[in-house]
């Protein structure tokens, strides 16, 4: 559970530093300032984001498959993934979780 644990956390924060960069500087560059200059040097932010999700989901299922959740926080915990500071609240929730049962 140890190395399931740390995965998920890590990618908690990957995700939620992600999440940041494409809400607040990647579309407000893109649609809010329309300045070529700054959409080239930003391009990498969606396309890095792109990646790092689904290695998201795939530590939120193994770490669901070692705590056994049922599907709805399954559900919930892979949608945090996808609001900008959701992520870093589970993170936080599954430390509370797995420092209780320790």
């Amino acid at each position: 559970m140890n190395g399931a644990y740390i995965r998920f956390r890590i990618m908690a924060w990957v995700a939620g530093v992600m999440s940041l960069l494409l809400w607040f500087v990647d579309i407000p560059v893109k649609y809010l300032l329309s300045v070529p200059i700054l959409e080239d040097k930003i391009d990498w932010i969606p396309m890095v984001h792109g990646y790092q999700f689904p290695i998201y989901i795939i530590t939120v299922i193994e770490l669901s498959y070692r705590l056994k959740w049922d599907v709805l926080k399954i559900v919930k915990f892979i949608l945090a993934g996808t609001l900008p500071v959701a992520s870093f609240l589970a993170e936080k929730k599954v430390r509370a979780i797995y420092n209780s049962s320790n």
